[in-house]
């Protein structure tokens, strides 16, 4: 994650410029037949999402040249045209205004800017997952991934282990997903599985949510019961919720049976435990002093 104000502004001035360019995406070639523009765009999303990630993992593997192309000590326009000669040939145009533009910003730290470069491709598929109206479906998939990782520490740790090459962790993934998710979930932790960026993949997952519901001007509430709500229970919730926190909130509910009963609401890195297995755990502790 990128903490710094400088980099912080960098990846906020990045960020405008990956707006600007992704409508183009969506309307450059069959502007008159609007599903395969639909379907064109999403593909061309794609395709930026993976030449931004290249770049980044380049940039993670070599010191030399991430300290060339982030040092704000040397000339902005001098980092630029470096990028551009770099990557010219091996990425399109695009991506390649967006790496120019990338180093020519001023980043507290090297390391800050193969992040940021992440950062835009991930935004680049949920833009796409937007603009087809499956924003809702992917978030909802990455939400119950990130609940199968949980309730299976065994799998999380082998998808976590770095000891263990990066495509053998990918097929690992692509095994369990097969056809089951949407082809952007597939991508967003395909590629968060293997660029070793974040420290675990539930991090890069807790992540990817948080940037979907920033998108959207939203939070997301992940919520765990004991049984599954129903349609109106997860209505009230939300209205609750968003009164509460004087914003929308989106709810995402998985069933928990060690939640015995009640809810565990997490909104940010706030948890409202209302379990009953909490106000027993709290029982023991009280009965035990």
């Amino acid at each position: 994650m990128i903490h710094a104000a400088a980099s912080r502004s960098a990846l906020a001035d990045l960020r405008k410029r990956l707006n600007t360019v992704l409508p183009d995406l969506s309307n450059a070639i069959f502007k008159w037949i609007p599903v395969l523009r639909q379907f064109e765009g999403d593909s061309r999303h794609r395709e930026l999402a993976d030449e931004l990630y290249e770049a980044a993992a380049l940039l993670s593997q070599q010191p030399r040249l991430r300290r060339a192309l982030g040092d704000p000590s040397t000339d902005a326009a001098g980092r630029a045209d470096l990028a551009r000669s770099l990557f010219r040939g091996q990425v399109g145009d695009v991506a390649l205004g967006l790496i120019a533009d990338a180093v020519s910003l001023r980043w507290s730290s090297p390391w800050d800017l193969p992040d940021a470069l992440e950062i835009l491709g991930n935004e680049a598929l949920l833009a796409a997952a937007e603009q087809d109206d499956q924003l809702d479906t992917v978030e909802d998939e990455l939400f119950r991934f990130e609940r199968i990782l949980a309730d299976s520490g065994e799998l999380a740790a082998a998808l976590d282990e770095t000891g263990v090459p990066a495509e053998r962790r990918r097929g690992l993934l692509q095994s369990l997903l097969g056809a089951k998710v949407h082809p952007i979930t597939a991508q967003l932790l395909e590629h968060a599985v293997t660029s070793g960026r974040r420290p675990t993949l539930t991090l890069a997952i807790d992540d990817l949510l948080q940037a979907s519901a920033a998108r959207r001007e939203h939070s997301v509430a992940r919520v765990l019961t004991a049984t599954e709500l129903t349609p109106q229970q997860t209505e009230r919730l939300a209205a609750t919720l968003t009164r509460l926190y004087g914003r929308e909130i989106n709810i995402r509910t998985a069933v928990d049976e060690s939640v015995r009963g009640g809810l565990v609401v997490r909104v940010g890195d706030e948890v409202i435990d209302g379990s009953v297995a909490s106000r027993l755990a709290a029982a023991r502790i009280v009965f035990a002093g």
